[in-house]
């Protein structure tokens, strides 16, 4: 089909808008050149939503996600405590109150939040208080950080239904709580399981991570 010049201006603009969504916008938020409420209102404006999940290190919470449709963007970060902009060294040592964290920025048209939510529970251990697999102390609990009352709503619902589904014998100790400033971490740590592959599941293989996953959850 020909197009017309009154299409061209339109079409432009639409790949303008691919491009931004696509290119621009992850690199910007990978980045941290926008603060969590920014990127916020930038993501709004395109449509999209955030979700905020710890889950222990945050290099094995990128990977499930960022290979899902509709999600944009995972950044590894920090997030839930009190310093502001913290290095990886000050929430390593567990005296900032924040949590290794990844953010996600979706499209609520091709991936539901529930759906986030199930692929969340499915890559932490939930019985475990400040803990995640080999990684023990504050900065590795697992929480969902909600933007709004539907989050939170969803979150509660998901975890009341895991424990009246008699998986686990324990309580679930996976919070529930407010999302505050998010703090992207360096770089080297972003999309980390890409750059350092080797590195990576060595690391995943010796902390038991999947081993005690399979035995929660099952296969994948």
């Amino acid at each position: 089909m020909l197009s017309t010049a009154a299409d061209r201006p339109n079409r432009t603009e639409y790949m303008m808008r691919l491009y931004v969504i696509a290119v621009v916008l992850p690199i910007i938020l990978a980045a941290g050149w926008l603060s969590a409420n920014d990127s916020q209102k930038t993501a709004a404006g395109m449509g999209f939503e955030k979700a905020t999940f710890a889950g222990g290190c945050f290099w094995c919470m990128e990977h499930p996600f960022d290979q899902l449709e509709g999600v944009v963007s995972v950044t590894p970060g920090y997030t839930g405590g009190t310093k502001k902009n913290p290095t990886y060294e000050e929430v390593s040592s567990g005296t900032t109150g924040h949590a290794e964290s990844v953010q996600i920025v979706y499209d609520p048209s091709k991936i539901s939040y529930a759906k986030l939510l199930d692929v969340f529970w499915h890559n932490i251990d939930p019985t475990v208080k400040d803990q995640q697999f080999c990684d023990a102390g504050t900065q590795y609990r697992s929480a969902i950080f909600y933007y709004n009352e539907e989050q939170k709503l969803l979150a509660e619902e998901s975890k009341k239904a895991l424990e009246k589904s008699g998986r686990f014998k324990g309580p679930i100790y996976t919070e529930i709580v407010p999302a505050s400033e998010f703090y992207p971490a360096e770089e080297y740590h972003q999309h980390y399981y890409k750059k350092n592959p080797i590195r990576y599941k060595f690391y995943r293989y010796n902390c038991g991570r999947d081993q005690r996953l399979e035995e929660l959850w099952g296969k994948h």
